[in-house]
């Protein structure tokens, strides 16, 4: 029994239980190349939200995961089939109602724990803290180990690339058909303005890609997964301990001085 895994527990449990942290996993469902499942951020970000959760609760926090959402923002994928897109709007409502619920229970500590680059908190997180008391963290996975992740993968790129399609092989082995990927290769910007990161635009991946693909993955292997995903989970399980540990005042989540 895992007592931090909202979804295993029952009424008692939870009546006996002090949480100080909630954390929240959000996904995606959508293509990724020809060789990796549609379920492939909500494998990742279920598996890092287990493993953090257990070993932050063995050393001593106070926390409580709830159950995911698997959809995300899916504007840049909907020429793909069955990539099923959510408006961000949508998701920002239901993180307000689930925000509303946790400061009625006393909980005054969210973790969102994002598991795809195009979903976007930072104005929900903005507009909240002006209505509630419930601080929130936004930490998009895949942003937790950079150094490791320089050090891990060889070929850059950033869906089903070389470090998606290695956290799949140690995650879910059997949905990987790395035989059938292609090479990930993109279509490049028309203006150095874009390309030196002073514009951004939306990343139609019909346009920018041949098969949804950024980043060549056949470089991937299981081992390659598990060491960087080791990393991010070791970050995420200090972060959530100290989170857990800290008191909230006039100057949370700054020192006083």
């Amino acid at each position: 029994m895992n007592t931090w895994k909202l979804q295993e527990l029952n009424y008692q449990q939870v009546k006996d239980s002090d949480y100080e942290v909630a954390i929240l996993p959000i996904s995606a469902v959508e293509a990724h190349n020809l060789h990796l499942p549609y379920g492939t951020d909500f494998y990742q970000v279920e598996a890092i939200a287990d493993r953090a959760c257990a070993r932050a609760a063995d050393a001593g926090a106070k926390l409580v995961c709830l159950p995911g959402i698997p959809y995300g923002v899916e504007s840049n994928l909907h020429k793909f089939p069955l990539s099923i897109h959510v408006q961000q709007s949508t998701l920002n409502t239901i993180i307000a109602d689930i925000v509303a619920a946790l400061e009625k229970d006393g909980i005054r500590k969210l973790v969102i724990l994002n598991g795809h680059g195009g979903n976007d908190f930072k104005g929900c997180v903005r507009d909240l803290y002006a209505k509630s008391d419930v601080c929130i963290f936004v930490a998009d996975w895949f942003r937790m180990a950079p150094d490791e992740r320089n050090e891990v993968f060889e070929e850059p790129g950033d869906h089903a690339d070389e470090m998606e399609t290695s956290c799949c092989l140690y995650l879910v082995p059997e949905l990987v058909h790395l035989e059938q990927a292609d090479e990930g290769n993109i279509r490049q910007s028309r203006f150095e303005a874009m390309d030196r990161g002073l514009v951004w635009t939306t990343r139609p991946f019909d346009r920018l890609t041949t098969n949804c693909g950024v980043g060549n993955p056949h470089k991937a292997t299981a081992e390659k997964g598990e060491e960087y995903l080791e990393a991010v989970v070791a970050n995420l399980v200090k972060f959530l301990v100290e989170l857990s540990e800290a008191e909230i005042d006039e100057y949370f989540p700054f020192r006083k001085t």
